[in-house]
């Protein structure tokens, strides 16, 4: 299932954008701020994002000039009320791949969202690598030595993040908010769910948990 990064923060518009989109069966991430945005794009991988191009505390040409200038390559479809040529110029130079003008049909908008999609991938991921366990951004593919292993989404975001902030503590309300912040029905019990089933799949016999516990605060990834 592809997964969508929508940037907006105009809410009747990003509901209506968010909705159709899940409604063709993309899983879909939505930020309001254009800092938040950046972040989100260093540190998880993305099929394709829908990006406004004015934000609070960072514009979209920035958010996509940075992404690009650090080598991110996923696709990105700006979305403006800016109807001059020069605009649409600054828009793509920045790094953009397509262009759409508000007020657009959501038709439209899903139609240039496949023909993105269609295009070969050209995300170069680097593997995240600790002890025995390599995780491919690009592929959501998670090895154990030789050994492909059964990794849930959710699980797959949970490792990433963790792999991606080594020797960090994050108590469960941290995680929650920064793996999965559009799902409301996450909530400590389900942090500690799936803490305890990575645990299961990725530890090896006779050594200490890479997932670490640390009492009265959360957890900690122990490479």
């Amino acid at each position: 299932m592809p997964k969508i990064l929508v940037v907006e923060d105009e809410r009747a518009l990003s509901d209506v954008v968010v909705d159709y989109l899940s409604a063709q069966n993309y899983e879909v991430d939505l930020v309001e701020d254009g800092k938040e945005a950046l972040d989100r794009l260093k540190f998880y991988s993305y099929d394709l994002v829908v990006l406004d191009w004015q934000l609070p505390n960072m514009e979209g040409p920035d958010i996509c000039r940075s992404f690009r200038s650090a080598g991110g390559a996923t696709p990105v479809i700006m979305l403006t009320g800016k109807r001059e040529v020069d605009d649409k110029e600054l828009g793509l130079d920045a790094g953009a791949d397509d262009y759409l003008t508000k007020p657009f049909h959501m038709k439209e908008l899903a139609a240039r969202v496949r023909a993105l999609l269609r295009r070969p991938a050209q995300v170069i991921s680097k593997d995240l690598k600790a002890r025995d366990i390599s995780l491919d951004p690009a592929t959501h593919k998670v090895m154990k030595g030789e050994k492909v292993l059964d990794i849930l989404p959710k699980e797959f975001a949970l490792l990433e993040f963790l792999m991606r902030h080594p020797n960090q503590v994050f108590s469960a309300e941290a995680l929650i908010d920064r793996v999965w912040p559009t799902d409301s029905d996450s909530s400590p019990g389900a942090i500690r769910t799936y803490v305890n089933r990575l645990r299961n799949k990725i530890d090896s016999e006779g050594e200490a948990s890479m997932i670490a516990t640390v009492h009265g605060i959360g957890y900690r990834f122990d490479p």
